[in-house]
């Protein structure tokens, strides 16, 4: 199986907070030539729990709409409770997609046999796949290795996103094999994982760069080390600079506008950069360099 990358796409807006509908659209035509495989649509990078419900709802049908034939379409549902989380999933299942993507609760921490009952539940009534999504950086919760193996004989729960660290996915996947479709967000990895024989990968920076993203696959898959190593470098130095260096999703929103991508993917009352803050950020070497490949 070639190794698959899956994008976790931003959410382009008006300044109002509607969605920018041009804006989706290149951005997920921005997936798709760069042959990226799927898109999770409302996740983390999409901050669907910022987002107002008619946005949500049109974040949904335009997304389908948009990548219907192209790729796998999983969606964001998450939210703070099981019957808020319950009525996300009533609403993306009159939908052709793939499946649906569920955060742990992060408002209310909820324990261990909690959980377990959480996603069961939202399992049991779903029409659609549904998949776990552990983030303990933002959910402040955990879903331990003995939960997810519980959850994974459910018939309806096909997979987790692991967003935490890696040596505690690897563990799973050992437990589990084929069986259970494990997905790991390693952007910093994506080089040694293909190396090591793991075909997927998920996370929001792919969303923004998909060209090279895909090179650091591709270069791993032909052998060529040297390729991979110098490519996963650049990602992984730009990851470092949009986080380290600038707010994350202004950065985010400069950046694909200056890709063609219009809109703004901060939500008020994320500060917009100033015009200087802008002009510094794409003067930055690297993003000279990736913005005028990638585009």
């Amino acid at each position: 199986m070639q190794a698959r990358l899956i994008s976790a796409l931003c959410t382009p807006l008006h300044d109002d907070g509607s969605l920018h509908v041009d804006g989706l659209a290149a951005h997920l035509d921005d997936q798709w030539r760069h042959g990226i495989a799927g898109v999770l649509v409302g996740g983390t990078m999409g901050l669907m729990q910022l987002l107002d419900d008619e946005t949500y709802r049109e974040l949904v049908h335009h997304s389908v709409r948009l990548a219907r034939g192209h790729g796998e379409i999983l969606v964001g549902v998450g939210d703070t409770s099981f019957t808020r989380t319950l009525s996300r999933i009533r609403y993306v299942e009159q939908f052709d997609i793939d499946g649906v993507v569920v955060l742990s609760p992060y408002f209310f921490q909820l324990g261990q046999a909690e959980l377990i009952a959480y996603f069961e539940g939202l399992a049991d009534r779903s029409k659609k796949p549904l998949f776990l999504y552990d983030l303990p950086g933002r959910t402040k919760t955990t879903l331990e290795l003995d939960t997810v193996l519980q959850l994974a004989k459910h018939p309806n729960i096909h997979g987790i996103k692991c967003s935490g660290e890696y040596t505690g996915t690897r563990r799973l996947m050992d437990r589990v094999g084929d069986a259970f479709r494990v997905v790991p967000a390693q952007p910093l990895l994506v080089d040694m994982l293909v190396r090591c024989g793991v075909r997927e990968n998920l996370d929001g920076v792919f969303a923004i760069l998909p060209g090279l993203a895909v090179s650091v696959v591709e270069a791993a898959e032909k052998g060529d080390y040297a390729s991979a190593t110098a490519l996963q470098g650049d990602l992984t130095e730009f990851l470092h600079l949009i986080v380290g260096k600038y707010p994350l999703f202004p950065a985010c929103t400069v950046i694909l506008n200056a890709r063609g991508v219009p809109g703004r993917v901060h939500p008020v009352p994320m500060k917009t950069l100033d015009a200087s803050q802008a002009a510094k950020l794409l003067d930055e070497p690297l993003v000279r360099k990736l913005v005028a490949v990638a585009s």
